[in-house]
Parts: structure tokens; sequence; C-alpha cells
């Protein structure tokens, strides 16, 4: 290590504990100035890991996928550099290898595990240089930041056509990212084929939902990716499991969902609680008892599954790290407020959210509610996806419901049109008194549902209480 570089580190990680020390935490901020010292410091400590990293992307669920990847690669003994904390641009991927790297040029340890934001990849990957690339699905997101879904899908199809990763990870059910896997081929068809290219080793990995008992009646108006990208036709579904995510085929001819090698053959959702899954893959067949809800959890697990295994995973290693994965705060993590247990899951966007209500519409009876709605600039400021979300699904069932943050009262109007009579609807702006009255307003579970920075506030609130660990970001 040049004593150059070493200087930048060790200014970065003082700065990291400054911030710390006055309460501002400290997950990103040494990476950033970090990069701003050093702006070829990701790709400089990367170099360091002896076996390479893997990267994840993906509009929805990173950093569960994440979690369960590193479940069952610590099985096989692995050593993790990975940003657990789901700091996920640029500078949250420099402090993690900031906060590993050693002196004289070591580290703490040997393979990296990193999800990054599905704006952010193909600058974080450029340095990265990952050796496996898991992309599991693009939803409407953001517009106001990130723009409409093809702009997204274009950054990626650029990071493969540029020589990425050995193994290439992709969701066979979403038409974008299971159509770059032709741009894989057609890269390497313009260098002369695999054996003739620098891709030789490269092998693209699919994986997917069979079971069409879990499948929708049809596309829901959220819905997103519905057109082919080679001729512009709305695809034809013959099974819609979530979102955009399903079985489809250009009715011209010209695209179909590819078969998945790694795919749920079998799939039971229990509620709010769990699912059981009977994986398919190359290395065999295995049942997991996953103890996460939801289709969209049994989707990050056909990622992991598929990710691991390139990575040099056993079959039972699988097994074993997926049923011990738990959940990160924020996705379907329960604490206990109050003498109530108090369930959390993320919502950003209509694909999640509307997932989130599918799951929670499996449990049975009448649910309490708290909902957290923001408009800061890591929510997006247009909040307008809710009107796209189907709060139908539960509204006959809600017995009340709490509404907090920047814009509760919009959020209220929204469940007021999908049929929550008003007397069962409750506005308190700040999150702290949001959830005091909804804990106060019922018994048995509370299901909360906050935006992105409202999960943040939600986390900070339950640490100053001590019911919480340390908050992040």
């Amino acid at each position: 290590m040049s004593p150059a570089l070493g200087a930048k580190l060790a200014a970065a990680r003082a700065a990291g504990a400054l911030s710390r020390r006055a309460g501002r935490g400290g997950t990103s901020l040494p990476g950033k100035l970090l990069l701003r010292l050093e702006p070829r410091a990701i790709a400089q400590l990367a170099a360091r890991l002896p076996r390479g990293n893997a990267v994840i992307s993906a509009t929805n669920g990173k950093t569960t996928t994440a979690a369960m990847v590193a479940a069952i690669m610590e099985r096989t003994g692995a050593r993790l550099v990975h940003n657990r904390a789901g700091a996920n641009m640029a500078g949250g991927v420099a402090a993690s290898l900031l906060g590993a790297a050693g002196q004289r040029g070591t580290i703490a340890g040997d393979l990296g595990l990193f999800e990054v934001d599905e704006f952010w990849l193909h600058r974080v990957t450029a340095q990265l240089r990952p050796r496996a690339l898991l992309l599991a699905n693009l939803f409407r997101d953001q517009l106001d930041r990130y723009g409409e879904l093809e702009t997204i899908a274009e950054r990626w199809a650029g990071v493969v056509r540029a020589g990425g990763p050995r193994a290439l990870v992709l969701n066979a059910d979403d038409p974008l990212v299971a159509d770059l896997g032709r741009e894989r081929a057609v890269a390497e068809a313009a260098e002369g084929g695999p054996r003739g290219s620098s891709r030789a080793d490269g092998e693209t990995i699919f994986f997917g939902v069979e079971d069409v008992s879990v499948a929708l009646a049809g596309l829901s108006h959220a819905s997103d990716s519905k057109h082919c990208r080679r001729c512009g036709t709305p695809y034809v579904y013959d099974t819609v499991f979530l979102g955009h995510l399903g079985h489809y085929h250009c009715p011209n001819g010209d695209n179909r969902r590819p078969e998945p090698q790694v795919a749920a053959t079998s799939v039971v959702l229990n509620g709010a609680r769990s699912a059981q899954i009977t994986l398919r893959t190359p290395a065999g067949t295995v049942e997991v008892a996953l103890p996460l809800p939801g289709l969209y959890n049994v989707y990050n697990a056909l990622g992991a599954t598929a990710l691991s295994l390139a990575l040099g995973a056993g079959l039972e290693d699988v097994r074993a790290g997926l049923e011990a994965v738990s959940p990160a705060f924020g996705r379907a993590e329960t604490v206990q407020v109050g003498g109530r247990p108090v369930s959390v899951l993320l919502v950003k966007n209509p694909a999640g959210a509307n997932e989130v209500l599918r799951t929670l519409a499996l449990e049975e009876g009448e649910h309490d509610l708290l909902a957290v709605l923001n408009d800061r600039t890591a929510d997006g400021r247009d909040v307008s996806w809710v009107w796209d979300a189907d709060f139908e699904l539960l509204a006959c069932r809600l017995r009340r419901a709490t509404c907090s943050g920047t814009r509760a009262a919009e959020l209220a109007l929204r469940l007021k049109y999908a049929g929550v009579p008003t007397d069962r609807l409750h506005v308190v702006d700040d999150i702290a008194g949001g959830l005091d009255a909804a804990v106060a307003g019922g018994e048995g579970p509370l299901y909360v549902l906050p935006t992105y920075t409202a999960l943040l506030e939600l986390r900070r609130e339950l640490v100053a209480r001590g019911l919480a660990g340390s908050a992040f970001g």
C-alpha cells in the first residue's frame, strides 16, 4: 500500500469516527470522503480480495437477497466484506471496503458481497469488476430521480456489453432483465463467440417461478415492463406472478421467457410469517422452509440460490443458509412495542407495496395498520404511486389505520378512496406520535408500512426507546 493511500484511508476513518461521535451516523460518510481523496479507491481496495467479489442489484429486494447470500456463503467458510447496513451507492461500498482494509495491502476478508443501487450499478461495477453479478428485477421507482425503466435497463445493458462478470444471474420472469442475456450473447458474438472472446468462462444463469398455483388472475394496472424490447409489441402473458413478472412471450416470435436453471417448482405462502419452497437447481432439488413471507421473498431466495451456486456453494449450504436468514430491519422484522408485536414491511413503489398487501391479505381476521408516507429526496418527491398500490386488497379488513409522515393526509385520502371507513382512519403526522397512537389503539399484531426515509426515522425512534439495535445510515 502506498503511503499516500494509507494517509487517505486514515483520514476517511477519522471523519467517520467523528461523525458517529457527533450522533450523525457514519455508514457512507467515510466512503464518500475516501472517494474524494482517491477516486479509484474502490478498485484499489477490491483488488485485495483474493476471491474477488459479487454484486447484487434490483429495484426491490437487494438488502434481503444480499443477506440470504451472506448466510449461505458464510457456511462455506467465506470471509465476507459486505455492505450489510444497506448503504448501496458508491460511498457505501467504499466505506465497507475501507472498514475491512488493513495495513500493507491486506484486507479482512476473502470475498466481497455488495448490493448496489440500480442507478449506480454501471459506475460501481466499473471499479469492482465483479466475478458474479445478480440482476433481480426492475420496477418503476422514483421516476422523478431515476426516470423510466428503460433508462436503467440501458445502463445495465451497457454493463453487460462492457465485458461484465464471469457469472451473470438474471430473473427469467422479468422481461427487461431477462433480455440482458441476449445483450451478453450479442456481445460474445461480436467478439467471435465465447471461445474466441474475453468471456470464455462466462455463463448466464436464469431463475424463476414455475408453480402456477401462486399466480395472479392477470396483470395489474400498476404493471411496468409489458412490451417486447425488440419490436415494441405488448407481451402475451400466460402467467403473472408479481407485477410484470411471469411467463410471457412476444406474439411476433421476437422474444419469450427463457427456461430457468434455478426454479421454484412448488411454493406455499404462509401469510406474513414464512414460505415453503421446492427449489430445482443444476445441483439437485431441495426443500426450503423460508422464514420470510411473501412471493417477493421467494424471488429473493431464487436469486440468492443461483448466485451462491455460481460462487461455489453446495446445495446443503443453500438450504441451511436460507432457513437461517434473519430479516433485515423493515423487511418483515418484528419487534415488541407496548406489549404488541410490531412487524415492519418497507414499501416504496407500487409493485413492492402490492406484494406486501397481498401477503397481509393471507392473514386471517382484521388488521391494525400504521402507514407512513414521506416525500423526501430518498423516497422520491412524487408520491402519486400510492394511487397505483392496491390498498383495496385490505380496505374491508382494516380495523384501524393510522397514517403518518410528511404526506400523511394524502395517504389517508388514498385509503378513504380504497374503501376504508373514515372512522377507522387516524392521521398523526409525526412518526413517534403515530407509533404510539397505533400501538395504543388496539391489541395483537400491528403492521407498519413505511417508505424508505420513514423506515430510517422509525428505526432511530425504536433505538432511542431501547427497542431495537443500533441505527443505521
